[in-house]
């Protein structure tokens, strides 16, 4: 497709989706005769999607932002580049429209790792082998170009303030506005202590590239092959995080076989990790990453309007419940929350 129009010489920010998307459309000369919109489930973001289907040419996908946006600023190209650059497959870009809060991205189909897990008569084991050997990737070749690439990624971490506002979204999102917990003053305040005491140690962990969300509704099976989607938040990180967002990952139930084949196939590829406290730290970057879940379930319910995230709450409290259940380290917490999340008991 060709450059947009710069910007100021299209329709307000105001305007709608649909108003947008034709506008964008216009542009590119593209008549409502010969092509066909469908707008496309979307996900947890403030993005919405729509497939551009034409009589004459390959289907796109727009990517339809909230805000107009810079292009050389938008973490969705700059990250996308340096995913490419690290041989990370990810959606092409095929044109813009800043202006309009439009970017538009080669269609790769409806089919996540989500929905091919679907399909029985699948194996799961070459896609996760795969999945694993991204990870890998990103750790060992991001490493290699941290000390001399400027890209918005290298200087982003999970520090300790990122992972404690995670975990208090968690209190927020889930307990208050989601569960309508009533948590007394000095309950509140013994909670945020101990996940403050989380976030300092995952804090502290060395850091390496993580995609942020490596879960399997951002992994679509294109041509039998991943393809990564939602990279724009990558940052730096512990080297469990994206292997904990991948196995035990909220939207899917894996067999323990996988699970434990994929983390073996994972320690050989990064043997750097094949350490006596690797289960440790997995569980502990397991539970931050499942508390922060649950908050953006909570949000997405209580606040957005989206009741289908429901579904997934009590798929990550199983995980939560078995590993706090494991470390004598969390009973405190598990007393603090259990009136409010009784399944953390049952």
């Amino acid at each position: 497709m060709t450059e947009a129009a710069p910007p100021g010489n299209g329709p307000t920010m105001a305007q709608t989706v649909d108003g947008r998307v034709a506008e964008y459309l216009h542009r590119q000369g593209l008549p409502p005769q010969t092509t066909h919109v469908e707008q496309l489930h979307g996900d947890a973001s403030n993005r919405c999607y729509v497939r551009v289907t034409r009589r004459d040419g390959p289907s796109v996908v727009l990517a339809v932002h909230p805000e107009p946006f810079a292009t050389d600023a938008l973490p969705d190209i700059t990250v996308g580049a340096l995913f490419r650059r690290l041989a990370i497959p990810v959606p092409a870009v095929v044109g813009q429209a800043g202006d309009l809060g439009i970017l538009a991205l080669e269609d790769l189909g409806d089919q996540t790792l989500q929905d091919w897990l679907g399909v029985p008569e699948g194996d799961p084991a070459p896609l996760y082998r795969e999945a694993v050997e991204l990870i890998a990737k990103l750790q060992r070749d991001g490493d290699r170009h941290r000390d001399n690439d400027g890209t918005v990624p290298f200087g982003l971490a999970f520090d300790t303030a990122k992972l404690t506002w995670e975990l208090e979204f968690f209190q927020s999102e889930f307990l208050l506005a989601y569960r309508h917990a009533a948590i007394t003053p000095a309950i509140a305040e013994a909670l945020r202590e101990e996940l403050s005491t989380i976030a300092e140690e995952l804090a502290a962990e060395p850091r390496v590239l993580c995609h942020r969300d490596f879960h399997s509704r951002n992994l679509m099976v294109h041509r039998n092959r991943l393809v990564v989607i939602d990279f724009q938040d990558a940052r730096m990180g512990p080297a469990t995080y994206d292997l904990v967002s991948l196995l035990r990952d909220c939207y899917v139930d894996l067999s323990p076989d996988l699970v434990t084949a994929t983390t073996e196939h994972f320690l050989d590829a990064v043997p750097s990790e094949r350490t006596a406290d690797f289960g440790r730290r997995f569980d502990l970057m397991s539970v931050q990453r499942h508390l922060k879940a649950l908050g953006t379930f909570g949000h997405q319910i209580a606040v957005t309007g989206r009741p289908s995230f429901a579904a997934y709450v009590p798929r990550t409290i199983t995980y939560l419940r078995r590993t706090l259940h494991a470390y004598p380290r969390f009973g405190r917490l598990l007393e603090w929350l259990a009136p409010h999340l009784p399944a953390l008991v049952s």
